[in-house]
């Protein structure tokens, strides 16, 4: 993923708090040679404290044995994403028509070493974290070994440990360009107001000014 110095982020902060409400993704794990690589989109629950995430698949998951080969693996994130037309983003001294459409987004990616957990008291502590990240309100039984009604669950899954070794992240809002153009993209994201247009105009209002950074 290019990332250009503008779109980054400010600061560790920022992919942080965004992750921390978007918890759905790709994880991307090494094909065997001359193949592609398998891609699983899954739901997942990141600690920035542990600097982890975990997540649980099916046993009968086709990515294991690829998984188990080579644990490298990248869980990917992308959302609040827009389209851009092109008389939005045109020079103020250029026409209209001479505006380039481009495409506004927020994007983190996680390199990670993937740990798959199969013992049953370890499997239940992880998914019994996974589940109070999505639901802390509560409401359905605690998973644990010998006890129903999700102990014959236990061996149909396994559990990820992923053990975050690098992040990626990018914040594509325009941040570079001249004020004039930066007040139309805004504009016309509030005027449009399809799905996601808010986000991106939210993104967009709170970066202006992070670029050039100061030292």
């Amino acid at each position: 993923m290019l990332i250009h110095p503008w779109d980054a982020p400010t600061d560790d902060t920022e992919w942080q708090q965004w992750l921390a409400t978007h918890d759905f993704g790709q994880l991307a794990v090494n094909g065997p040679s001359g193949e592609p690589p398998f891609v699983q989109p899954l739901h997942f629950a990141y600690d920035p404290g542990r600097g982890e995430a975990v997540t649980h698949l099916a046993r009968p998951n086709p990515l294991w044995p690829a998984l188990v080969a080579d644990p490298v693996v990248l869980l990917s994130v992308v959302d609040d994403y827009v389209y851009v037309p092109g008389p939005w983003q045109a020079p103020p001294e250029d026409p209209p028509e001479h505006g380039t459409p481009t495409s506004l987004y927020a994007a983190v990616q996680l390199r990670c070493t993937a740990h798959v957990v199969d013992d049953p008291t370890a499997k239940a502590e992880l998914l019994n974290r996974q589940v109070g990240h999505f639901q802390p309100e509560g409401g359905s039984a605690e998973v644990a070994p010998d006890q129903a009604p999700f102990d014959r669950m236990l061996s149909g899954i396994r559990v990820l440990r992923l053990e975050v070794t690098g992040v990626r992240a990018k914040f594509k809002y325009a941040s570079h360009r001249p004020e004039e153009v930066q007040d139309r993209i805004a504009t016309g994201l509030a005027e449009r107001d399809r799905p996601r247009d808010a986000e991106a105009r939210e993104h967009q209002l709170r970066r202006r000014g992070t670029w050039p950074r100061t030292p």
